[in-house]
C-alpha cells in the first residue's frame, strides 16, 4: 500500500469482522490523514407481514452499528461518513461505489453475515477482491 491512500471504503455489515475491518481501516487512515466512508448495505426486506417486526428491529440495530462505527473513528481522529443502501447485490454496489467515486482502498471483513444464497454462489469479500480494479484489503 502506498502513501497516497486518501479514500477509504469499508464493508460493514455488522458483523465482527466488519468491525474488525474498520478498525484496521482506522489504522490506516490515521496517519496518512485519510478519510473513511462505510457503507452498508441492507437486506431485502421480508415479504410477509408477521415479520416486519422483526425487519425493524433490524433496522435499528444496523443503525446502532453505524453509530458505534462513526464513534470509533471520530474517537481515533478519522473523518468518517456512511452510506446506506437497500436492496442491491453488496459486491457489485460495493465495487461501483469505489470506482464511481475515486476511493483508493476498500477494506471488508472476510466473513461477515450471509445468507444461504451466498454459500453457493459466493461471499461479498470474494466477489470484491476479484472485481475490484482498486487495492483491497481483506481482514480476518
Amino acid at each position: 500500500m502506498t502513501d497516497k491512500i486518501k479514500k477509504i471504503l469499508v464493508a460493514l455489515d455488522g458483523s465482527k469482522n466488519s468491525m474488525r475491518g474498520l478498525n484496521s481501516a482506522i489504522s490506516l487512515a490515521k496517519p496518512m490523514g485519510a478519510e473513511i466512508k462505510g457503507v452498508y448495505v441492507r437486506p431485502t426486506p421480508p415479504i410477509f407481514g408477521r415479520m416486519k417486526p422483526m425487519y425493524s428491529e433490524k433496522l435499528t440495530k444496523d443503525e446502532a452499528f453505524l453509530g458505534l462505527a462513526k464513534k470509533n473513528a471520530v474517537k481515533n481522529g478519522v473523518k468518517f461518513s456512511a452510506k446506506i443502501t437497500e436492496f442491491q447485490n453488496p459486491g457489485k454496489y460495493i465495487v461501483k461505489l469505489a470506482q464511481d467515486q475515486n476511493f483508493d482502498l476498500i477494506v471488508v471483513g472476510a466473513r461477515g453475515m450471509s445468507s444461504a444464497k451466498e454459500i453457493f454462489l459466493g461471499s461479498v469479500s470474494n466477489y470484491i477482491v476479484h472485481k475490484s480494479k482498486i487495492q483491497v484489503l481483506v481482514v480476518k
